[in-house]
């Protein structure tokens, strides 16, 4: 495991996990949130092996 130290502002704390989705590249952390477990769990089949931009699209589209 590898542990980045940083300060995560409390209400995204406060989120259930099972409705969070959170990737990562060299310089940024991105974390999606969804209504429900189903729509994230379709957002991680999804957009797997996709690039940030991507992913970012697919979610403006499908979950905005």
């Amino acid at each position: 495991m590898i542990c980045i130290r940083t300060d995560i502002a409390q209400e995204i704390c406060d989120i259930d996990d099972e409705l969070k989705a959170i990737y990562h590249n060299r310089n940024t952390v991105c974390i999606w949130i969804f209504k429900n477990r189903e729509d994230r769990n379709r957002f991680l089949d999804e957009t797997a092996g996709m690039m940030k931009e991507e992913r970012e699209q697919y979610f403006e589209i499908n979950f905005k």
